[in-house]
């Protein structure tokens, strides 16, 4: 099991400062602990460790032991507990400690908390939020180091969401406790530790659950990306300019619902676009981002849309993830094949 150190303090004043996205959460736990009493908090490990990742760090301290629970090791356990909660007038906040520990809990996310307001008519909402830390790059082995998006994105009555930013990481986790849905919060784990200038003290507004963001603007391309691939976008971007190619980067940010306005928006702009993800090629996300683009953008396309992906394979041990992760240079290479030849 991967550890990490204790969440960076938060500032006390007013004024942006380094923070990290795991401080960030943890803020928006404190907050919305702190506004809500109906906020609850539950999953192995959260209270006294505060997590594996210590993004509950210090709120079992704070707001009691029974409103940030300990729980045993049983995932579907704790799901069908947290639905029980949610029935009954509460807001649970799942932490599922890692990826494909939330495997075991499956049925209780297809069967109930996706179903529910359905099965009642829209009597009774299910204003619960899974939070699962996903993707690799930590130097995790399989269980701890899977793309699991699309099994929630394949599974309606889910919404679906992942930050990329600190602020996106405050934001969203208040929006999706503040849903009266169930919200899926894929956190990216490498990204954790990323900093920002931030206050917590006065978090900017931002877009809110169903909204994709033009992190870069360009000419030429878009990636279409989102969580822990967006940093790796923005930098193939920037290496683009030397081969004469201006990338617009996109932030997908919600998976479900998805913001088909403003990526069919930003493709009919450029006429090329390359998905970007680390969760396998084969029935991942970028097969249905790729149909959802041709399907609203096809006049305006002067090539396929391509994906950069992670392989077909289980994770692969440390020590050769970087291969099987997307990267610059696999996404330039991408880039590359857009048919440009058309245009000389």
């Amino acid at each position: 099991m991967t550890t990490a150190t204790t969440v960076t303090s938060t500032p006390t004043t007013g004024a942006p400062k380094p923070t990290t996205m795991a401080a960030a959460l943890n803020r928006a736990l404190r907050d919305a602990l702190t506004e809500d009493p109906a906020v609850h908090v539950l999953g192995e490990d959260v209270g006294t460790l505060g997590g594996v990742f210590r993004i509950t760090d210090g709120l079992a301290a704070e707001f009691g032991d029974q409103r940030c629970l300990d729980t045993p090791l049983a995932e579907a356990g704790i799901l069908g507990a947290a639905v029980g909660m949610a029935m009954y007038g509460l807001r649970p906040v799942v932490e599922m400690q890692f990826d494909a520990f939330a495997y075991p809990a499956f049925e209780q996310v297809v069967s109930h908390v996706a179903k529910m307001r359905n099965r009642t008519g829209g009597r009774l909402p299910l204003p619960l939020t899974i939070r699962i830390p996903y993707g690799g790059g930590i130097g995790g082995v399989e269980h701890h180091s899977d793309s699991s998006e699309i099994y929630y994105m394949a599974t309606p009555g889910l919404h679906v969401v992942t930050p990329a930013t600190v602020a996106d990481a405050y934001g969203l986790l208040r929006a999706a406790i503040a849903s009266d849905d169930p919200v899926v919060l894929m956190e990216p784990k490498r990204l954790y530790w990323s900093k920002a200038d931030w206050s917590p003290e006065n978090p900017e507004p931002v877009e809110p659950l169903g909204r994709a963001v033009v992190r870069r603007p360009g000419r030429s391309a878009t990636l279409l990306t989102y969580g822990p691939s967006l940093p790796v976008c923005l930098e193939a971007a920037e290496a683009a300019v030397a081969e004469g190619w201006d990338l617009e980067v996109v932030d997908l940010r919600s998976l479900v619902p998805f913001d088909d306005e403003t990526v069919a928006a930003s493709v009919r702009r450029t006429g090329r676009a390359v998905v970007v993800h680390e969760a396998q090629g084969f029935a991942g996300p970028g097969g249905e981002i790729a149909a959802r683009v041709t399907e609203r953008c096809f006049h305006h396309l002067e090539a396929p849309v391509l994906r950069v992906t992670g392989f077909d394979i289980p994770f692969p041990p440390p020590m050769l993830e970087r291969h099987h992760l997307p990267g610059v240079d696999r996404i330039l290479d991408a880039v590359a094949r857009l048919q440009w030849e058309a245009e000389r």
